[in-house]
């Protein structure tokens, strides 16, 4: 308990005083205007039936400025037919390609999938946003049922394939199946100087096979066999190996679904939290050169009554302001959020906090922890939906009042949460550069279209906004810790964009500040294990942070 103790001893000194919050949102509304702003998408699972566990799983989103414009652009996977798994009469959705909308800063979007060539016609899930070369632009890294993509970000509005060359397609097959990879978490493991890639694979996915639990639904997951997440080293030639085995991370029978790179123990390096479906989650803690499983001992393995379940991935977040990183982890029973001890262990409190109340028999896919009202704490949004059957389901905004305790305020604050949907992924992003974070959905109902909501009032309380470019690019910042100190309180933020199932939020750190309008100080704990400390900052602005270079003028 004395690195506990310590932290919040240093909570104060920083002048951070706990401020109790109820349910003020100060009339703020979540506004659909899918629309208007011109998202015209359509997901599509290869045919009219939702009868197997892939055209369960559903649609990730990305959210990057793909074009350096200073707005945040959309990127949108889509399913197909397949020949062999989709019925015969879902031959009309064959060859339906992934979206990229352009945001053109007057609320609208723009599709320009075919001349930037990510139209990809494969069955896609997720994509990861980032700039590999350190080039000054996002490329985009594709996690397919089947090979995967990458597409290198040509700076001129376009992309090309570099896959072959980097060594990024995968394995075709992993447990004698298809590869189906779901996301991928980018960082530099090893502290070379070179950016590595964890690839997360989910099941072996066997068409063919009837149940013999629930003949007349789709199988079970627990009746397939897993498939290994995979750890890519980068070489000195910018090409990538498979090191899993080497780096203790082989489970070969796993069934990942989520993977959050972060320092869990504040040792200075980043270890791996997978949530696995229907299996124990893991939690690899770097230490000496190398990965070592700690879920069980962490605490992070199980939901609170001891089960495995469906578990999609873990959000960050300090949900109780004491300066501590938490994780909620979305499932399919009714989620688990794991309150950080500070000493590598978590205690559960998905009861107490009125998390599980909220979420149970909902089943939760994509979730994100963002404060809608910009009042300083963290809220969650939940997109829920039945897995093995196509049963609509409530989406689900909780309101903190600042001690972790969580009360349902969505039907208050837009009529999406009282419609019943078929939730998959969720990103949270500010698309209109107001200040407040606006959320965009994806379903897998037979409506099939997204969700954007914007934010209607959020900004009324004070904002700030950073983007965090490290000693070797803009990647080089990810997993950095923010803390920022105002005159009421304190407020924690992990740089982290993957932190949804397949989706990943924009690449701005987002801060609610409340009607505080002094900041006291900003400190950041870059992932190489360096600290900077800003003070004098101005809230209600977007400011970009240059590793050992300061702030960048406009």
């Amino acid at each position: 308990m004395r690195q506990r103790i310590g932290k919040i001893i240093a909570f104060i000194l920083c002048g951070g005083i706990p401020l109790v919050l109820g349910a003020q949102n100060q009339g703020v509304k979540l506004k659909e205007v899918t629309k208007e702003a011109g998202i015209d998408f359509r997901y599509t699972f290869g045919d009219y039936t939702y009868e197997n566990i892939l055209e369960s799983s559903g649609s990730g989103i990305t959210v990057f400025d793909y074009n350096n414009d200073g707005l945040m652009d959309l990127y949108l996977m889509n399913g197909t037919y397949l020949e062999g798994i989709s019925q015969t009469e879902g031959v009309a959705f064959k060859d339906t390609a992934n979206k990229l909308y352009k945001n053109n800063g007057n609320g609208t979007f723009s599709d320009v999938s075919k001349t930037a060539g990510v139209d990809n016609r494969t069955w896609s899930m997720a994509a990861g946003a980032i700039d590999l070369d350190n080039d000054g632009f996002q490329d985009l890294y594709l996690l397919n049922y089947g090979p995967n993509v990458f597409y290198h970000n040509n700076g001129d509005g376009t992309f090309g394939d570099q896959t072959r060359t980097l060594g990024l397609a995968g394995p075709e097959k992993l447990n004698g199946f298809t590869k189906w990879s779901i996301g991928v978490s980018f960082w530099d493991y090893d502290t070379d100087g070179r950016l590595d890639a964890m690839v997360g694979n989910f099941l072996a996915f066997d068409p063919n096979y009837i149940s013999t639990q629930t003949p007349g639904m789709m199988p079970h997951p627990s009746e397939y066999k897993g498939q290994a997440s995979i750890l890519y080293k980068q070489r000195d030639d910018g090409t990538f190996e498979d090191v899993t085995k080497e780096e203790n991370l082989y489970f070969p029978d796993s069934k990942c679904m989520g993977l959050t790179v972060y320092d869990y123990d504040e040792d200075g390096d980043m270890d791996i939290f997978q949530a696995n479906d229907h299996q124990m989650n893991f939690l690899f803690k770097y230490e000496d050169g190398t990965f070592k499983e700690v879920g069980v001992a962490s605490g992070v393995a199980v939901n609170s009554q001891g089960q495995v379940t469906g578990s999609m991935h873990g959000t960050l977040g300090d949900v109780d302001g004491d300066g501590l990183v938490d994780i909620l982890v979305s499932d399919l029973k009714y989620g688990a959020l794991y309150r950080n001890l500070g000493n590598g262990l978590y205690q559960d409190i998905t009861e107490s906090s009125g998390v599980a109340k909220a979420l149970a028999g909902k089943g939760s896919w994509g979730t994100a922890f963002f404060d809608y009202d910009n009042d300083g704490d963290l809220d969650i949004i939940s997109a829920n939906g039945t897995a093995e059957e196509l049963i609509l389901q409530y989406p689900v905004l909780l309101e903190n009042d600042g001690k972790a305790h969580y009360k349902d305020v969505g039907q208050q604050i837009s009529p999406y949460f009282s419609t019943k949907r078929s939730g998959r992924g969720l990103a949270t992003w500010d698309y209109d550069n107001d200040g407040d974070l606006d959320v965009i959905i994806s379903h897998v109902d037979l409506i099939a279209t997204p969700t954007l909501l914007q934010n209607a009032g959020g900004n009324r309380n004070n904002w700030l906004g950073i983007t965090l470019i490290g000693e070797n690019g803009l990647a080089s910042g990810i997993g950095a810790k923010l803390t920022l100190c105002t005159t009421d309180k304190d407020l924690v933020r992990i740089n982290q964009w993957t932190t949804g199932y397949l989706s990943n939020n924009e690449p701005r750190t987002h801060f609610g500040i409340g009607k505080t309008g002094r900041i006291k100080e900003l400190e950041i704990k870059w992932p190489n294990g360096k600290t900077e400390i800003y003070s004098t900052l101005e809230p209600n602005q977007y400011l970009t942070i240059r590793q050992g270079k300061g702030i960048e003028k406009k």
